[in-house]
Order: C-alpha cells, then structure tokens, then sequence
C-alpha cells in the first residue's frame, strides 16, 4: 500500500525532527541522514507499510542505523 505522497512528506519532518532532538544534531544533519538512510528507502518504497509505524518508532529504526555507521 502505497501512502499519500503529501502526508508521506510531513511523515519525513516530523520523523526527523524526533531523530534530531535524540541524537542532539542539527536538523540539516538530520535531514541528510535521513534521505541517504535505508529507513527512507523503506518508507518511499511502501515496504512493509512503514509509513503506519509512530515517528517516534522511525526515529529510532534511524538511531540504530546512525549508531552502527557512526
């Protein structure tokens, strides 16, 4: 199931917006993890319905890929 392409894109800033606040990085770090992320490949591709998880479930899908690259 593919998600509106428009809420997909509130999904993406609020998510980020949650993974800054915890790892304490600024948003344009953030924002560019996120888009080179295999959290982001999941979403935009509709695998799994990850667009239904809570951002904060996301936001922490990204820590654990953060915290194993860095």
């Amino acid at each position: 199931m593919n998600a509106n392409p428009i809420l997909l894109q509130k999904k993406y800033s609020c998510v980020i917006e949650c993974f800054a606040g915890e790892q304490d990085i600024s948003l344009d770090a953030a924002l560019d993890f996120f888009y080179h992320s295999e959290v982001y490949q999941l979403l935009r591709d509709g695998v799994s319905d990850m667009h239904c998880m809570s951002d904060a479930y996301l936001a922490k899908e990204l820590e654990l890929e953060y915290e194993a690259k860095y």
